[in-house]
């Protein structure tokens, strides 16, 4: 990967988004969220409570966040994991457990030698629609993210996640 200098701006290829694809819970099967998409955001959501003293003063508290993702659009891609897993939660109107993956966020500008500083969190996957118009077949979908967050590092040659 690229090696940055310090205070050097961090291009945003350089923040990789990976979404697990495995229905089997056997071996996560990672791909990369991107193709097609000039952005892709995580909205922290924070929860805050704001409140104003008799003196005018104001004091805020953030307790805890519920971050989401939009993937828009997402064009289906035939033999791509992720087209199969969306498709399957087409096809089956899944719910509840069935909709839940893993998603990576990789840090390519922290590490060297195929491991990256990398966070993998649980998240429910949601097809917010589907079809399309002439520019192809799409599945635009949110992540929802749960707070099951933990460190460790990704190896980009082999697609694993290890916990730190």
């Amino acid at each position: 990967m690229e090696e940055l200098k310090t205070g050097a701006k961090i291009a945003r290829k350089l923040m990789a988004n990976y979404i697990d694809t495995d229905t089997t819970g056997s071996s996560p099967t990672y791909e990369r969220l991107g193709e097609d998409l000039e952005e892709y955001n995580v909205s922290m959501n924070a929860n805050t409570e704001k409140k104003k003293n008799i003196l005018g003063q104001v004091s805020v508290t953030i307790d805890s966040y519920e971050p989401t993702a939009e993937v828009t659009p997402y064009y289906a891609r035939k033999g791509t994991k992720l087209f199969a897993r969306l498709q399957e939660i087409i096809d089956g109107r899944l719910t509840m457990d069935d909709l839940k993956t893993n998603v990576v966020e990789v840090h390519l500008w922290d590490g060297s030698e195929d491991s990256y500083t990398a966070y993998k969190e649980v998240a429910f996957i949601e097809v917010k629609e589907y079809g399309g118009d002439t520019t192809g077949y799409q599945i635009p979908f949110s992540l929802h993210y749960t707070g099951e967050r933990e460190k460790g590092t990704f190896a980009l040659s082999t697609g694993t996640f290890t916990k730190a």
